[in-house]
């Protein structure tokens, strides 16, 4: 069984039209009554500018964003191998912008 752990950044499989890309982790490990999975948002090199993107330098990965936008909640088995992960800073960076996008405060 993978450990997947949040703040990770993982090889997924999303789908025919969405492709394999790196995503974020950003759920908490779920427990044996919980459904398998993952709360990720998805990587892009073909970024627009949007409020809504976290542009962040971080190794093993092209320059692009985090799209919040694409936040999604995936399975298990469509994670493929870890790429890198993110700082601690980083990850609460991405937490701002997700709060902002779902009108969620604090």
């Amino acid at each position: 069984m993978l450990v997947v752990k949040r703040g990770e950044i993982w090889l997924a499989d999303l789908g025919l039209a969405a492709k394999v890309r790196p995503v974020l982790i950003l759920s908490v490990p779920y427990s044996y009554n919980d459904y398998a999975l993952h709360a990720v948002v998805p990587h892009t090199t073909s970024h627009r500018g949007s409020d809504f993107e976290v542009r962040l330098a971080v190794q093993g990965l092209q320059e692009g964003a985090f799209n919040v936008q694409g936040l999604l909640a995936i399975p298990t088995a469509k994670l493929l191998r870890k790429i890198s992960h993110l700082t601690s800073n980083q990850i609460e960076t991405v937490e701002i912008v997700v709060r902002k996008w779902l009108g969620l405060s604090g």
